[in-house]
């Protein structure tokens, strides 16, 4: 927690910082990086520059980072669509890996005005597993007092993902009945807190060894999908989120109401080449024939969105769900987990323990 104490004793060491940063300076750190498409075989941990930061972006010295499904895409290129997306046809654009951040501002472009040196915040960034890392501005928000670094930097990603597939796509009211399937990851965690804090009737979906952690989370209902087929139910939902990725479009419909929604939240399943972006055209293809409403979406990263998830975050209706921590030099084996699907919740990247500051 950043008190104002903290804060002035911070500031006071930002000169060195900003000297630092001089191009005539050997402005360096420490960062995960990769030359090329593939597993985590790929990830080194190396010594490069800092980034430099434009007129509408921040440097922030991070001190934890997030892992997340995008990450994964980005590290192995796959599925090849992405690639034509702007993130580089034969070799990635940014070397450096990772999204979700936390960490303290140490310089700001001539446009900012949201933030200041010294200023707590989480949010999105351009290589948040290193050292340092610019982020605009408006992909940031202030860190809620009342979470670490660590249980930031795991949130913003996923968190407003699972907010916008609830609320601005899904439409989700109170006391109707929602079905998660993936409950128990980085997405589908936020999506259980936020869709009770929302007064939804909440049906979990994960593997035998994670329900107790959905049905701590809140969750009224928890099905074990390895040992039910969960589209086989008599049961009807208002909306369901299906980030597993695993049923066919048909087979969903089954358990939707007769105006229910289903979203579907990215897709980790399909071929090398559009990955689940199949099952996301024939849903949008299909819905205009129907009474039920078939979509997806892709995460709009605002901080818009950012600020409306850290005030459920500052109120303790959703706490982020960390489900192990690496140090920067072992990213590599959280991101072989990841692929490994043996993760739960969010993977957290420790750049800097808690309390620590450096120039």
């Amino acid at each position: 927690m950043q008190t104002t104490r903290d804060k002035r004793n911070y500031l006071d060491r930002l000169p060195r910082v900003s000297a630092a940063l001089e191009p005539e300076s050997a402005s360096s750190m420490t960062a995960i990086v990769q030359d090329r498409y593939g597993s985590a075989d790929v990830l080194r941990f190396e010594t490069i520059d800092r980034p430099t930061i434009g007129e509408d972006e921040v440097l922030i010295e991070v001190h934890a980072a997030g892992v997340d499904r995008g990450t994964e895409h980005l590290m192995t290129g796959l599925p090849y669509l992405i690639r034509f997306a702007g993130y580089g046809v034969t070799r990635p654009k940014n070397r450096v890996l990772g999204f979700d951040v936390a960490g303290i501002v140490v310089g700001t472009g001539a446009q900012v005005t949201r933030f200041a040196l010294g200023d707590e915040v989480f949010g999105i960034a351009k290589g948040s597993f290193a050292e340092y890392a610019a982020a605009a501005a408006d992909k940031l928000a202030h860190k809620p007092a009342n979470l670490s670094f660590e249980q930031a930097a795991v949130a913003a990603v996923s968190g407003i993902t699972a907010l916008q597939a609830l609320t601005d796509i899904g439409n989700l009211q109170p006391g109707e009945r929602v079905l998660i399937l993936g409950a128990s990851g980085g997405v589908g965690t936020n999506a259980v807190q936020l869709a009770k804090a929302l007064g939804a009737e909440v049906t979990g979906v994960a593997s035998s060894a994670k329900l107790d952690l959905v049905r701590s989370l809140g969750a009224d209902h928890v099905i074990d999908y390895s040992r039910t087929n969960v589209t086989d139910g008599h049961l009807r939902y208002h909306l369901i989120l299906d980030i597993g990725g695993r049923n066919r479009v048909s087979h969903l419909r089954r358990v939707l109401t007769r105006a229910g929604t289903l979203v579907i939240v990215g897709g980790e399943n399909g071929n090398r080449f559009t990955g689940g972006v199949g099952r996301q055209i024939q849903a949008i293809a299909l819905s205009p024939l129907l009474r039920q409403r078939l979509t997806t979406f892709i995460s709009a990263e605002h901080h818009e969105f950012i600020d409306r998830l850290a005030d459920h975050l500052t109120a303790g209706r959703v706490v982020p769900v960390i489900g192990q921590r690496f140090g920067l030099k072992q990213a590599p084996q959280a991101m072989h987990q990841l692929a490994a699907g043996d993760a739960s919740g969010k993977t957290a990247i420790i750049v800097r323990p808690e309390g620590a500051r450096h120039s």
